[in-house]
Formats: C-alpha cells, structure tokens, sequence
C-alpha cells in the first residue's frame, strides 16, 4: 500500500476528534459519537482505497454509516477497514481520560473480522514479545513479561478495566505483586501503550470487546508487540457466529497473526480527551484546536507522533478544516 496513506489515516482520526471533543463532558455520549462517524466518513471520501468496513459501527440495520460490510474510500487499493470513532463514549461523556478516534487499514482479507462480543485479550511491547500464554496462569505471565523487561514483577504496571468479571484477575495481579491501572473504558489505547516504554504501560489483561482486540492488534503488529487472546461467546448465536468465521473451536487461542494477517497494516489514533499514550484536543482559542496522534506503519516499523494546529469553522456544529 502506498506510504502516503499513513498521514491520510491521521487526517480521518484529527477529523473524527475534533468532531467529538466539543461534546467532552456534557452527557451525550450518543452526540459525540454520532459527530464522530459523520467526521469519518466524510473523511474516508477524499481517500485512495477501495475499502470494506469489517470492524466498524454495527451490522448494516444498526448504523447508518461505517456499518460492518460498508464500502468506503475513492477507490484504489482494496483494503479491509476496521474503524472505532470514539474509542470510549462514556469517556467523552463524563470528561474522563482515554478517549481516541481510531482506524487501521490492511490489505483485503487480512484483518480478522470479528464479531461484536467479549474477547479475552493479553498484549505486550517488543520487549516481551513471546513471553505470554493465555491459558497459562496469571503470576506466570507476569513473571515471564518482568523477567523479558528486566524488571521485578512489583515494577509492573498492569492495565485491566474495571469489571465485576475481572475481581479474581485483579487479585491475582495484586497477589503477584505488580502495580495496577483500573481503567473504566476503552482498551484499545492502553494495549498501545504496553508497547511504548515511556507510557509507563507494561501490559494489558482482560476481557472487552472483539472489535477492539483486532483494533489494538493492528497497533501491536506495527509496533512489533504481542498479543494472544480468545473469543467469550455468551450464548448460542454468538458461538454461530463465530463457527460462521471458520473457528471449529469458538475460544481458540488467536495470535497476533491470526488477528492481522499482514505485516502491511497502517494504525492511526488521535486523543479526544488525556491519556498515556495521547493528549486530548486542546483549544487555544475560539477557532484554534491542537490534536495529538499517532501514526504507525508495519512494513517499515515507523512510529509517528504528530501534534497538529487546526483552524476551525464552528459551523455547521462539527468540524471543518481550512487547507
């Protein structure tokens, strides 16, 4: 794919953003989200892909736009698109860290598509690279993540979100010893942030969505970390689902490469609101916001942090960019 694609992807998640971040703390999470997909749509238009959403907003009945099978882009290279507008409604909702806008891209049939269900997930950076197993036990994975990094386990610092469903990890976690991060949404950025050392992050552990495990794997891939996780079907047509999918076994373990088929990924993200890994949209002043992102490339291995200024015409109510 080509390389200019990488700073397009950026424009698409600044545009969804920007959308969002005039919403951050005023209670409608379904407003910040929906000025969210209306930005990135309407930035996929001015993109070189032929496109098909494969992780996206819902099934075709349940979103208007970027919905599971949509085509996007202006035509060019077929690729698969796996899109979160806001990455962490509730986030923007209440004015809480953690909330991006983010998009992956691969070539057609190289992302895994996911159903909308509960995953279990364990990621990690380069440095701890084949040093997890999921169905091995907690305090082991810990052990052998500290052991790769060159730390002690009570150096670690674990992200896990903060669920009834997750008491016995946390324990056990805490039981090991190591550090803990109780997030109460959005997992794809803390799963980027197990693979760049100066978020502080060393790994992420638990069960969220499988949509956002593919997002976050896409991450991983550029960053050369690692990840193993594991469909949670919670009922009948759910594990039709995934049979539907090919998994024989519906809670297989999946690497990294059965989530992203492909070294030729593309992963953008821009902060909505602070986090670890990114910086919320900043205003500095009435038609003047700053946005944080990061862009990143799999075949070259390429890390981009890019701060951007935008002048911006308040209306209509989202965003518009002035070239």
């Amino acid at each position: 794919m080509e390389r200019e694609l990488a700073l397009e992807l950026v424009r698409i998640t600044e545009a969804a953003a920007l959308a969002s971040a005039r919403w951050m703390g005023r209670g409608d999470k379904e407003l910040a989200d929906q000025l969210a997909v209306d930005a990135m749509r309407a930035g996929f238009d001015r993109v070189a892909i032929d496109g098909v959403v494969v992780i996206g907003e819902g099934e075709m009945d349940e979103a208007p736009m970027l919905y599971i099978g949509e085509q996007v882009g202006a035509g060019g290279i077929p690729v698969d698109v796996a899109v979160d507008p806001v990455e962490g409604t509730n986030l923007v909702a209440k004015g809480l860290n953690g909330a991006i806008a983010v998009v992956a891209v691969a070539p057609r049939g190289h992302l895994l598509h996911a159903p909308d269900m509960y995953m279990e997930k364990i990621a990690v950076g380069p440095r701890a690279k084949g040093c997890i197993d999921i169905t091995a036990p907690i305090t082991a994975n810990l052990k052998w993540v500290a052991q790769a990094k060159g730390k002690d386990i009570s150096d670690l610092t674990v992200v896990i979100l903060d669920r009834e469903r997750h008491r016995s990890l946390i324990q056990e976690c805490r039981d090991a010893g190591a550090r803990i991060k109780l997030i109460s949404d959005g997992d794809v950025a803390p799963a980027v942030a197990a693979a760049i050392d100066e978020t502080g992050v060393d790994i992420l552990m638990g069960i969220g969505g499988a949509p956002e495990g593919v997002l976050a794997a896409a991450a991983l891939k550029c960053l050369g970390g690692d990840m193993q996780a594991r469909l949670k079907p919670q009922n009948e047509q759910e594990y039709a689902r995934c049979k539907a999918m090919g998994l024989s076994d519906p809670e297989q373990v999946l690497t990294l490469d059965d989530l992203v088929k492909s070294e030729d990924v593309y992963f953008s993200a821009t902060g909505i609101t602070d986090g670890d890994l990114l910086r919320g949209v900043r205003y500095s002043g009435r038609n003047v916001a700053t946005t944080h992102s990061i862009a990143l490339r799999g075949t070259t291995g390429t890390v981009r942090f890019i701060e951007a200024t935008h002048m911006l015409d308040r209306k209509p109510h989202w965003y518009r960019l002035k070239v």
